[in-house]
């Protein structure tokens, strides 16, 4: 993909809206570009991880082992969606497992192209981790009404969630 058609793909992804052209002309410089097979398995559930990745082309399945022992699976994820970002946050082992659903095409932003970001630009920076806030909510409000649907079908009026203690 050349600069000018990978910049418009950046353009229409929900993780670089309302950025300038000079901030994504910055940050397509700092992506770099990851292929998987089909199959193929990008990060595991425990991982650690440093970096996130945009759906240039292909499917993502993600999945999180459930207490059963089996994989549960949690999102399937498209050209343009973004997953991993929760370890630039949080910076805790990877929650989920990324599995290619089809071959696929990822653009990787790691932690430290992050950090450069925000110290060669900060209003580019505050944006893109505005925008990651964003999504967060957008799942975390999906997986609210998901539950939600769980617990009315099964009649449980009593699931909650709290803070886990790590006690």
């Amino acid at each position: 993909m050349n600069g000018k058609s990978l910049k418009s793909f950046l353009m229409n992804t929900p993780f670089f809206g309302g950025l300038s052209g000079e901030a994504l002309e910055r940050i397509s410089q700092m992506l770099k570009v990851r292929s998987y097979s089909e199959g193929s398995t990008i990060f595991m559930e425990g991982d650690t991880g440093a970096s996130m990745y945009i759906i240039q082309s292909g499917e993502v399945l993600v999945v999180r082992a459930g207490g059963s022992g089996h994989r549960v699976r949690l999102a399937r994820l498209r050209e343009g969606d973004f997953f991993g970002e929760t370890t630039l946050i949080e910076m805790q082992p990877r929650p989920v497992t990324a599995h290619a659903e089809t071959a696929l095409v990822l653009l990787e932003l790691a932690n430290m192209d992050l950090y450069r970001l925000y110290r060669e630009d900060v209003k580019a920076y505050v944006i893109v981790v505005q925008n990651i806030n964003r999504e967060l909510c957008r799942r975390l409000r999906w997986a609210d009404c998901r539950l939600t649907e769980i617990a009315s079908e099964s009649g449980d009026e009593v699931t909650q969630i709290g803070r886990r203690s790590n006690g």
